[in-house]
């Protein structure tokens, strides 16, 4: 066997990493973007630490193992087209896999053939005004310790500027002003995005202030602002979406989708509801088009209906909910 095949034996996630870089292609044939890789291999490493967990590897799992995937606690809340594009990634590495040698079949296909997108693209997700305030209100109590103060800005960041989870996890030091006038965010510019300023919202200020002045202290090698490792290392997608999951748990949030693009659609939307166009939100957003806003502007209630917005309930009783 090649050394290339036997390291999915040895370091499958080197192997998985070293084989989109080289390798893997869409539908179409063309490599996938950068961003894309990205999320292949977070996908890859969350499915490979599933097999770790039933003693099975890239070179004996099944249908079961599949099955069993979804049932997991994050797997349970994975969307129709999450789910297609899983079973689409596994096609494709376990087609790899056959034609190396390193596998004999290929359980995947099948599931192929269940799966479909969904007709329609999903409603968007996010927190309606009454969650929209018990999330701000929460985050402006105290934090137990640094991993909570962490969790409180990071959830903070995504709340007050409708940042995305890669923005997040490029995101210096240096490049967040909590005691500027006004406070904000600078976002440098990536793939088609033009850099930007994102002011901060009221709400987020205390925390982020705090964050700051900790983070500057920390023995971390680096600039990052959000780091869950000394040596620097970004955090990833699914760290990101289970410490946004934590924090909308604690407030009663039961929607389908508790993630950082929640958390940016409901900065859209509020950005929305308080009378801005979809022209000026797009541009807050990084977006060339008023596609994501027309999406979330779809969600107001028509002019001439009054918004109602409920009152604040206790922080502390929200938080022990």
């Amino acid at each position: 066997m090649a050394q290339m095949d036997s390291l999915w034996l040895t370091n499958p996630t080197l192997a998985y990493r070293d084989w989109q870089a080289r390798e893997a292609a869409g539908a179409d044939h063309r490599p996938f973007s950068a961003r894309s890789i990205i999320q292949h291999q977070a996908m890859f490493e969350h499915f490979r630490r599933h097999l770790l967990a039933r003693s099975a590897t890239v070179a004996s799992f099944g249908t079961a193992d599949i099955e069993a995937f979804w049932q997991t606690a994050d797997g349970q809340s994975y969307s129709q087209a999450t789910r297609t594009r899983y079973v689409k990634l596994l096609d494709r590495l376990c087609r790899h896999l056959v034609f190396t040698g390193v596998r004999l079949d290929n359980p995947a296909a099948a599931l192929l053939s269940a799966e479909r997108w969904p007709d329609q693209e999903p409603a968007p997700q996010f927190l309606d005004e009454a969650e929209d305030a018990w999330l701000q209100a929460y985050l402006q109590t105290p934090a137990d310790d640094l991993a909570g103060l962490r969790s409180r800005a990071i959830v903070a960041t995504f709340l007050a500027t409708g940042i995305t989870a890669s923005e997040a996890r490029a995101a210096r030091l240096r490049d967040l002003l909590p005691d500027a006038n006004p406070p904000y965010l600078f976002v440098p510019a990536h793939g088609p995005r033009d850099a930007r300023t994102v002011h901060l919202g009221d709400f987020a200020i205390p925390v982020l202030r705090a964050w700051c002045d900790r983070r500057a202290t920390l023995p971390v090698e680096g600039d990052l602002l959000f780091t869950l490792t000394p040596d620097g290392r970004p955090i990833t997608d699914m760290s990101f979406g289970r410490i946004v999951a934590t924090a909308l748990a604690e407030i009663g949030f039961s929607g389908a989708e508790p993630s950082p693009r929640t958390l940016r659609n409901t900065y859209c939307r509020r950005q929305l509801l308080s009378g801005r166009s979809r022209d000026e939100v797009s541009h807050m957003l990084g977006l060339a088009s008023n596609r994501t806003c027309d999406r979330i502007a779809a969600t107001l209630p028509p002019a001439d209906e009054p918004t109602h917005r409920s009152s604040v309930p206790d922080t502390q009783a929200k938080a022990n909910r």
